[in-house]
């Protein structure tokens, strides 16, 4: 069954900046074993505070991907950057939705 997972980061003193540079590049790899989407939020209120999340048709595909060589590598390499444990979550996908892209044909002719 279709899911996403959500893994909750927070970064240790100092490393915020630091941790918002792996997440970005550890973070489309998911691409690379199935997801069909991912992101990291970063909060506004607590800026050591991030999410990422990625969205898989199953589950397998998403244990491949945080046990694959990528993110074991990132996990070593950053472990001081973020506090322990991390305790991701998996979300069975009951219902999404998005707004179509809407493309302003004229615009983009002018601008070409």
């Amino acid at each position: 069954m279709a899911g996403s997972v959500h893994i909750p980061w927070y970064a240790t003193g100092f490393r915020g900046d630091k941790l918002a540079a792996a997440l970005a590049e550890i973070a489309p790899v998911a691409l690379r074993y199935g997801a069909s989407s991912y992101a990291v939020y970063r909060a506004n209120d607590d800026l050591y505070k991030f999410l990422q999340t990625a969205s898989f048709e199953n589950k397998a595909d998403w244990d491949r991907y945080w046990n694959g060589p990528e993110f074991t590598r990132f996990r070593t390499l950053a472990v001081s950057w973020y506090q322990v444990p991390v305790l991701y979550a998996w979300h069975d996908v009951v219902a999404e939705g998005a707004m179509p892209q809407v493309v302003d044909v004229a615009n983009a002719q002018a601008q070409a």
